[in-house]
């Protein structure tokens, strides 16, 4: 259940091991590929090239692809069971952390996830965003942070070339953004980004990054990081080298801000109109506060604090880590014992940390164990791969299959010709699911 990476990997996996499987990948949209086509920016070419690697996947014969098919509404566990020896899990984390601050909910504070899903075309989405702050702040310091701070930054025509869909390039166009703040409750040596997604903050020819000298504070505790970590050292040598330089006359600024805690979203009228936070000093491993305050120009506050899973149907979750309780990829019911059959991998199995390849190692481990299971596995009441076929049909879901979504991907490369793109993304279901049926 999920065809993005996560579940791609883990069918990849199934795949090449020596039992003999068919595998059938269920995914909620009517296209694949998940966090790729609908939580990676847009700009970043690089990491959707991953989706080169998992066409290979889709292609091969024994492995199908069954979009538009929502878990908990069209199937639930006991269909599955129906028709198979064996699910699993993949359908990752697409929803934002709840940050306790006061002010949060005003008008002009958003979740990073929203925001991310509305760039990215999600069709679960309104087709239009509020862009009408002057000066903005982004909360965390991670790359989900960077993404959403460089696309507020950046103009429209900058993102032209890329797959937005048009809603959003007009959205973009109007957007009187001048100053986009990101602040980090630690120092640069914590920063949670990688050092190329840092770098390309700096390659836009309309935004001028900022960091300020004060921030780069390293107490020992921090230079044992850097010591330790050579991705940790290349982005506090990137941060070091713009905190020294010249400030350059770029018409957008993008500010990083360290040692800086929120601790009120300020408001009038039921809007944003300020962000408060509290210098803080961080020693030996802990963030403490200064009670130095200071209150922030600007009208819109994106939180980036997280990603969090959603509770499936007739699974267990523990709400307070935002995962599908397991040990090893095996799901386990609330007295820690194991449901038969059911198995999880990627975000909803240890939660939204890392990067996109590292899911391959969660996969690795639940083929594992679910491999190692197949001898205790109960056997489904329906042996032919088309049952499930006729079971959708049966109940009219309009489901998406791999041909489709080649209709649907010359579709939208089509869209993109005349304007010299590569594609335009498709936002719309109805109109996804009438392409990948023709």
């Amino acid at each position: 259940m999920g065809a993005g990476p996560a579940g791609i990997y883990a069918a990849d996996l199934l795949d090449k091991s020596e039992a003999d499987v068919e595998i059938d990948l269920f995914e909620r949209m009517p296209a694949p590929f998940g966090l790729i086509r609908y939580g990676v920016a847009p700009d970043h070419p690089r990491i959707k090239g991953i989706v080169n690697a998992l066409h290979k996947v889709l292609d091969r014969p024994n492995i199908r692809l069954l979009g538009n098919v929502d878990y908990g509404t069209d199937l639930k566990l006991d269909d599955l069971r129906e028709f198979y020896d064996a699910v699993i899990f993949a359908t990752g984390a697409m929803a934002d952390r709840a940050l306790d601050l006061p002010g949060i909910d005003l008008d002009g504070s958003h979740g990073a996830a929203d925001f991310v899903s509305w760039y990215d075309g999600h069709p679960d989405v309104p087709r239009t965003w509020p862009l009408n702050a002057s000066s903005v702040a982004v909360l965390g310091v991670g790359n989900v942070a960077l993404d959403v701070a460089r696309m507020l930054a950046k103009t429209a025509d900058e993102l032209l070339p890329t797959d937005i869909p048009a809603n959003v390039y007009e959205g973009l166009k109007t957007s009187p953004v001048t100053d986009v703040h990101v602040f980090g409750r630690r120092g640069p040596a914590q920063a949670k980004f990688s050092p190329l997604e840092l770098r390309e903050l700096d390659h836009s020819p309309n935004v001028e990054v900022i960091v300020h000298p004060e921030d780069m504070e390293f107490d020992e505790a921090s230079v044992a990081e850097l010591r330790s970590s050579k991705q940790t050292d290349m982005v506090v040598k990137t941060l070091q080298e713009w905190a020294i330089r010249d400030e350059g006359t770029r018409p957008r600024r993008l500010h990083l801000h360290f040692f800086h805690s929120p601790v009120e979203v300020l408001g009038e009228d039921g809007k944003v109109v300020g962000l408060r936070t509290e210098r803080t000093e961080y020693r030996d491993g802990k963030v403490a506060g200064t009670g130095e305050f200071h209150d922030w120009d600007v009208q819109a506050v994106y939180r980036a604090v997280g990603y969090l899973s959603s509770h499936l149907p007739e699974i267990p979750f523990d709400h307070t880590a935002g995962v599908i309780p397991n040990q090893g990829g095996r799901v386990l019911d609330l007295d820690e014992n194991q449901v038969p059959g059911v198995y999880v991998t990627g975000w909803i199995k240890r939660g939204p940390v890392g990067l996109i390849g590292h899911t391959k190692g969660d996969a690795a481990e639940t083929v594992a164990n679910l491999l190692a299971d197949a001898d205790t596995l109960a056997a489904p009441r329906h042996s032919s791969p088309d049952a499930i076929l006729d079971f959708l049909a049966s109940r009219g879901i309009s489901f998406t299959t791999w041909e489709g979504w080649g209709k649907l991907d010359a579709h939208e490369k089509s869209l993109g010709e005349p304007e010299g793109r590569e594609r335009v993304k498709v936002v719309e279901r109805d109109e996804m699911v009438r392409v990948s049926r023709a």
